[in-house]
């Protein structure tokens, strides 16, 4: 079929060059166009004269499909470089004719020149060779032709080992994979998981089979995507990106083949898991010379795995010289190639074996004495009721199949003489079909999106990462803890406030040091730029600044969001339990009321051990200024320090030099101060010792801190208080003491509270400063620990039903009844459920009362209204009364009294 060719423009505002646009252009489906504007802009550098000054570069042996792509990036880069006063608009220009037309193209092997088939030769100098990145091009190029081929290549392996799983039976209950919602399992693993189960829908070929080939796809694929996804945008932004001119093309280049690497030892693997489908599906033919036919034919025509390991072991090799990144990456494409030639010979063998068994039971249906048999059959066998998804990928596969073989259905039976012929030829057609620069590739893409986004009423649902859903006992946890924080909040003072969840951007901009790049930002719905919100302190800020606010206690319970990689007990939507004192106080009596808070609210909560580490603002800078580290790049140096609770200070120390720009004196210097830490007035003492560097800058502090330690002691809670140099929380607002709460039991989560002094974050906002302290709990990670000790201890139920009213009958207990009762005690304050059941049934709601936790069960039946009683049975004690129905209400009231009073430690 012939495709008409489109464009790819470069050079006009706005223009990016794609992976889909370079692998377009290396096959002819597209031409280069240079904007014309750039014809008209004068030369900035002059053309070559005489051979080149040395330059480093690889010899290059590409092939013409990899020769294109590359004169395409380095075109795109060329014009990138034109503010670098390196660049002529007529070369470009004059590149991009030249691949353009049906002629050779060649590049010389220092790409010092390119060379056309008619002979016409463009000379590159030294300058725009180093400007476009020229000895990377081919490296850059060819990874776009990577990632557009192995982007094609994922839902075609989908598509292909769906019908595998058909003709082998396999067990569908392999594609039933919990949904991640928690950043804990692979996304990309549950989605192919999902378009399985959706492809092979209604299909009643499926078995029992649970081969490892088959079994291990959602993994396998998953992978794939995974790999594709993190590669299409290195290779935009490398594709792209102008001359570095600190770092060098070389590290670029370096790190976009790292980058491919991981496809290495992928490819492979789905190469190898190919095959063993391709040859499962062979072994459940019935006829024996057709199977060993079919085998052979596999084994001798088809890539085999021990081609695949060589070429996986040459890349390896190859990868330890980072100077031969084309030749990696060449051999990586090439890998991918022979892993798309398995795959279309699994596709082949699957299609001709369906084929082969639609022709033995056509056969037999036609055979004498079964035309009775079928008559009672009409709907046909049920054996050959395949997926609607693999129904309609196999028809776009057959069409493709009998067009480009000019044969008809009847000619394509899986024949035993032609047997290996024929999966050959339909092999070789199908792997055309699964090249992207086939056009009628596209229609099977199509065909495979279509199933997979067709028929969401049967798809289960998702959250999305860095979420989550609440259960019934997470809930009851939730609200207990909530109860506890308030009531601490209410204690000193506090008085509830609620913020918008999204503010305006530039009001949480500046903020956040670092951690600004977190926020999320929302797209324009109403003429301002707004972001959910990143904390509740800011919002908080802002509020005290637009209503001229000088003095306020409050706290805040609700959800902040952000843009962070999810893990465990790490979300992107999450509660913090907020409390904030602003205005003008003694000094240090906010910090030591609001560390006291911290304390009070993790007693209470009873989560087990944890201790608070603290330190000041003013003595982290100190400590820097003693170090020798300049004052502008004090916050992003804390940045660095603050990672001290998750690495070690070998890897802070080498993002310090390398990224931060510190000596390695200076560092050590950090090193040997940050890792003093121990009880507060033992380390302040030492700070204070003569001769201590920290008497000169930072007296004023220590005596601030002096005046904190000692109303901590009195307060009987310094024994939970550790003073920790290292502590240096990234945030840039906090101007005084910062402290942290640290989760010391067995349930991983680490910090579980954090806050600080911020005296000019009000200012930021109206100009006028405000002094405020406050204190931020993670409550999602105490949550974690609660869940995890109810587990363990089994204390929290999550209804709170204090009785269930059983109402039986001969058939089903009477409604009326049951309406009186429940609502005298509803109306009593008393929580009760009822349940409607037969005399036979009364045993199962017992078992629902226990396992619910419901103490106590109020039977009524026939005999008892006849009597005017109720049966009230202690679940605890396994006991039975008879109760006059008018004194329910009364006996229930007192009976629950006792009940809570003794069990006052168990939410009910």
């Amino acid at each position: 079929m012939e495709r008409r060719r489109s464009a790819v423009n470069v050079g006009g505002k706005g223009s990016v060059l794609s992976p889909e646009s370079v692998f377009a252009v290396a096959n002819s489906i597209a031409s280069l166009r240079v904007d014309p504007s750039l014809a008209q802009k004068p030369s900035q550098s002059e053309p070559p004269s005489g051979p080149s000054s040395s330059r480093e570069a690889p010899t290059l042996n590409l092939t013409p499909e990899e020769t294109r792509a590359t004169i395409a990036v380095f075109v795109n880069k060329l014009i990138l470089s034109n503010f670098s006063s390196k660049f002529r608009p007529s070369l470009a220009i004059s590149l991009a004719d030249a691949i353009n037309g049906d002629r050779e193209v060649e590049i010389a092997p220092d790409f010092s020149r390119v060379v056309v088939g008619d002979g016409v030769e463009f000379g590159i100098s030294a300058k725009e060779f180093e400007a476009a990145e020229g000895a990377a091009s081919a490296s850059f190029a060819v990874a776009a032709l990577i990632e557009h081929s192995a982007a094609s290549l994922c839902p075609v392996v989908d598509a292909v080992a769906a019908m595998s799983c058909e003709v082998s039976a396999v067990d569908g209950k392999v594609f039933d994979l919990p949904v991640s919602s928690e950043g804990l399992g692979s996304r990309e693993v549950t989605d192919v998981a999902a378009d399985m189960k959706r492809i092979v829908f209604g299909s009643k070929l499926l078995g029992s089979l649970k081969e490892i080939a088959f079994s291990s796809i959602p993994y396998m694929h998953g992978s794939l995507r995974g790999a594709v996804k993190a590669l299409r945008l290195k290779v935009r932004v490398e594709t792209n990106s102008a001359e570095r001119k600190f770092s060098g093309y070389m590290f670029s280049e370096a790190d976009l083949v790292n980058s491919v690497l991981p496809l290495t030892n992928l490819l492979r693997n789905l190469g190898g898991n190919s095959l063993a489908r391709a040859k499962t599906c062979i072994e459940t033919l019935k006829d024996d010379e057709l199977r060993v036919r079919m085998m052979e034919a596999v084994s001798r025509k088809c890539p085999t795995m021990e081609c695949l390991k060589e070429r996986v072991k040459r890349i390896l090799e190859v990868s330890a010289d980072e100077s031969k990144g084309a030749l990696i990456l060449h051999d990586i494409y090439v890998l991918l190639k022979q892993t798309r030639e398995i795959v279309a010979w699994e596709a082949a063998v699957a299609v001709l074996v369906l084929r082969v068994r639609e022709r033995a039971l056509a056969n037999a249906a036609n055979e004498p004495g079964e035309k009775e048999k079928n008559e009672k059959k009409k709907k046909g066998s049920s054996e050959m009721v395949v997926g609607k998804g693999t129904a309609a990928i196999r028809l776009v596969i057959g069409q493709v199949i009998e067009s480009r073989l000019r044969c008809e259905n009847g000619n394509v039976d899986g024949k035993v003489n032609d047997a290996d012929t024929q999966v050959a030829e339909w092999a070789s057609e199908i792997c055309s079909l699964f090249d992207p620069k086939d056009p009628e590739l596209t229609a099977l893409l199509d065909t495979v999106k279509g199933i997979v986004e067709s028929n969401e009423v049967r798809r289960l649902p998702k959250i999305p990462k860095g979420t989550r859903d609440f259960g019934k006992e997470q809930m009851a946890i939730r609200e207990k803890a909530f109860s506890i924080i308030v009531g601490v909040f209410k204690r000193h003072g506090g008085v509830a406030l609620d913020t918008p969840a999204f503010e305006l951007r530039e009001t949480l901009m500046g903020k956040y040091g670092e951690d600004s790049k977190l926020i999320y930002d929302l797209a324009d719905q109403g003429g301002e730029i707004c972001s959910l919100r990143y904390d509740l302190t800011v919002p908080f800020a802002r509020y005290l600044a637009m209503n001229g606010i000088n003095n306020m206690r409050r706290y805040q319970i609700a959800k902040v969001y952000r843009r962070d990689n999810p893990s465990k007990g790490r979300y992107r939507e999450f509660y913090q339990c907020d409390f904030d004192i602003a205005g003008q106080y003694p000094l240090m009596q906010p910090d030591f009321e609001v560390i006291k808070i911290v304390t009070e609210l993790l007693d209470e909560l009873n989560i087990g051990n944890y201790e608070i580490k603290l330190n000041h603002r003013r003595l982290l800078d100190g400590m820097l200024e003693i170090c020798g580290v300049p004052p502008e790049k004090f916050r992003t140096v804390c940045s660095s320090i603050d990672k001290l609770d998750k690495q070690t200070f070998e890897q802070v120390q080498k993002e310090l030099v390398d990224e931060k720009g510190l000596s390695r004196e200076t560092t050590d210097m950090i090193g040997s101060l940050v890792k003093k830490r121990g009880h507060p007035q033992q380390i302040l003492a030492e700070l204070k010792k003569e001769g201590s560097p920290f008497l000169g800058n930072c007296s004023s502090v220590l005596d601030e801190l002096e005046i904190l330690f000692t109303a901590l002691e009195k307060s009987r809670c310094i024994n939970r208080v550790v003073f920790d140099l290292s502590l240096a929380r990234g945030l840039d607002y906090y101007t005084g003491v910062i402290y942290e709460a640290v989760f010391k039991g067995s349930t991983q989560v680490g910090s579980i509270a954090a806050g600080g002094r911020y005296d000019n974050l009000v200012g930021m906002f109206s100009g006028k400063p405000v002094p405020a302290v406050g204190v931020s709990l993670g409550i999602e990670r105490v949550f974690t620990i609660m869940e995890q000790m109810e587990k363990e201890q089994k204390e929290i139920r999550a209804a709170q039903t204090q009785i269930m009213v059983v109402v039986s009958g001969d058939k089903l207990g009477s409604l009326d009844v049951a309406a009186e009762i429940v609502s005298e005690l509803w109306s009593a304050n008393l929580k009760a459920e009822f349940v409607l059941t037969s005399d036979k049934n009364i045993g199962k709601q017992f078992g629902l009362a226990d396992k619910s936790g419901i103490p106590w069960v109020l039977m009524v039946g026939k005999n008892e209204l006849q009597n005017g009683v109720a049966k009230l049975k202690d679940m605890q004690a396994m006991k039975e009364e008879i109760v006059p129905r008018s004194e329910v209400v009364k006996v229930l009231s007192s009976r629950l009294l006792t009940f809570q009073c003794s069990s006052s430690n168990v939410v009910v």
